[in-house]
This record gives C-alpha cells, sequence and structure tokens, in this order.
C-alpha cells in the first residue's frame, strides 16, 4: 500500500488547497479580508507551533539566518501575499483566483533568475514566461474603460501577492537556518498573522472576535486547520519524496479543484476565457520547464507504471 501513498497525497494535498479558495470565498461573507487572513494563520500555527514545540529540540528561532528566512516567509509568503489574495479574491471567483496564484512557479524561476543567478532564462523560456503572463491576462479579461474595477483589479492584486511569495521563496533560498522546514513554517505564520492583525487595524477594518455562524466556522477552520497546518505537514513529506519539480505539479492541479469547487458548492461562472486563460499558463510552464519535463517525466512515468 505504500506505493500508493504518494499519489493519495498528492491529490489530498491539491484538494485541500484547492478547497482552500472556496473557504475564502464563504468566509469573506462574514469578515473583511485582512482579518480573515490573520484568524486563518492564527489558527495554523497555533498548532505548528505547539507541534514543533512538543516534538522537536530546536524548535526556536537561534541565529540571524533563523530571523530572515521568518522576514522573507512569514512577511512576504504569508503576510503580503495573502493579505493581497484575501483583498483579491473579493473581486474573483475561486477559480479565477486559483488560476491566478498557478503563476508561483512561472514566477519564483524568474525571480531566482534575476537574483540568485539559479537558471538563466533563453529564449522559449522567456517565452513561457510571457505566455503565462498573457494567460493571466485572458483570464482577468481586462475591460480598458474600466480597469480599475471588477475580476481585473481582483487578479492585478492575486498576482501582486504572487510576486511577493516568489520573492520570499527565492530570498529563504539566500539564508541559512538552525531549524525545521516545519518549525519555520509555525514561526512564520505567526508572524505573518501579527502582521496581517496589524494591517487590518491600520487600514481600518472592522474588528470581531471569531463569526460563530457554521458556513463561517466551517470556512475558517477548514482554511486554518486543514489547508495551512495539516497541507504544509503533507507538502514538506513530499517534497522530501518526489523533489521539487514533480510537487510544483500541484500548481496545476489545484486550479481545477477551486473552479469545479466552485461552480458546484457556490455556483460560480465559468468562462471560456478562464479555461483558455489556463490552459496558455500551463503551456508557458511547459516551456519555461521544458529540460525538467524532459528529465522528470520518465521518472514519473515509472512510478505510476509502478502502481499497476
Amino acid at each position: 500500500m505504500s506505493r500508493y501513498r504518494d499519489v493519495v497525497l498528492f491529490f489530498l494535498l491539491a484538494g485541500l488547497w484547492g478547497g482552500s479558495f472556496v473557504a475564502i470565498e464563504v468566509g469573506l461573507e462574514y469578515y473583511p479580508p485582512v482579518l480573515y487572513a490573520a484568524y486563518r494563520f492564527y489558527l495554523a500555527a497555533a498548532l505548528l507551533v505547539t507541534y514543533v514545540l512538543l516534538t522537536e529540540s530546536g524548535p526556536l528561532p537561534r541565529t540571524r539566518g533563523d530571523a530572515m528566512a521568518i522576514l522573507f516567509s512569514g512577511g512576504l509568503s504569508v503576510a503580503a501575499n495573502n493579505t493581497l489574495l484575501f483583498v483579491g479574491q473579493q473581486y474573483t471567483t475561486s477559480g479565477i483566483a486559483a488560476i491566478t496564484y498557478s503563476l508561483v512557479p512561472i514566477v519564483t524561476a524568474a525571480v531566482a533568475a534575476l537574483w540568485v543567478g539559479e537558471s538563466s532564462l533563453d529564449l522559449r523560456g522567456s517565452i513561457g514566461v510571457v505566455l503565462a503572463f498573457l494567460g493571466v491576462a485572458l483570464v482577468a479579461q481586462p475591460d480598458p474603460a474600466n480597469l480599475a474595477g471588477g475580476v481585473t483589479i481582483g487578479v492585478a492584486l492575486i498576482f501582486v501577492g504572487v510576486i511577493a511569495v516568489s520573492i520570499g521563496s527565492v530570498g529563504l533560498r539566500t539564508v541559512e537556518t538552525s531549524f525545521s522546514s516545519v518549525a519555520l513554517t509555525g514561526w512564520a505564520m505567526l508572524f505573518g498573522a501579527v502582521v496581517m492583525h496589524a494591517t487590518s487595524r491600520g487600514l481600518g477594518e472592522g474588528q470581531r472576535l471569531p463569526a460563530t455562524e457554521l458556513p463561517a466556522v466551517v470556512a475558517l477552520v477548514f482554511l486554518g486547520i486543514f489547508s495551512s497546518a495539516l497541507a504544509y505537514s503533507i507538502y514538506f513529506t513530499l517534497l522530501g519524496r518526489l523533489g521539487a519539480f514533480q510537487i510544483n505539479l500541484v500548481s496545476y492541479v489545484v486550479p481545477v479543484v477551486a473552479t469545479v469547487a466552485g461552480v458546484v458548492l457556490l455556483a460560480e461562472p465559468v468562462t471560456a476565457f478562464t479555461i483558455l486563460g489556463f490552459l496558455v499558463i500551463v503551456a508557458g510552464f511547459g516551456l519555461l520547464k521544458r529540460h525538467a519535463i524532459a528529465e522528470e517525466v520518465p521518472k514519473l512515468a515509472a512510478k505510476v507504471g509502478g502502481l499497476f
């Protein structure tokens, strides 16, 4: 049965992360967006930090590298990213938000090439990045007469969040830490939650205790426990077993889950441009990562073949 475990965990992760976009839509009916994002990560951080304090011998940040890692991860990947995601999702459907968010692997590769020279962008790779941005434009369907409203502004905000999480991810590679990935994630979530709560107050959002209405409770519990604390634990497990390329493929299953769940649970509309935009983003990823695809696909095919 162990040979099926990674496949089950992969699709479970896609389901949890895909469902998070639907849960955000539900919770936005009860909370102002930035406060809602803060509550999500307070809950997730409480679980992860408690876990590492109870199970790890060195769970506390101790070095300058630890502090920088928390700053990159908590300040950018958690706080800036989720502030923009939750605000942006007020203007979009779950599917559109998830499709825009699928740019993360592409933008991260571009940032890595520019910042740390981890990889170089040749002509075809650059075309892949351009295609990805074109795909987002198709999803957003910008109206020149109304660029400051509707889906366009939501996609723009989420896209800036994608840039933030990409910079945070690449910045994290430039520092050395003394604690585990799970511990870093827990402390980063806590730091990010505090920053978002302060941002919520600064923006003048109405402050309230967590909502007690059943849909709000279910949405917050799903976001904080399942799609954050549990999902990131699964992510790090699969990262060690599958490697970065294969686990990044989850980014292209998540939008499918989010779109289908949005249609079924929230009756959200899906347009031909939304589907076309997603396919163009996937094509851009294929061009950008064509060398990794050529190397990894035979390995992946062998693993899949071993299941039968």
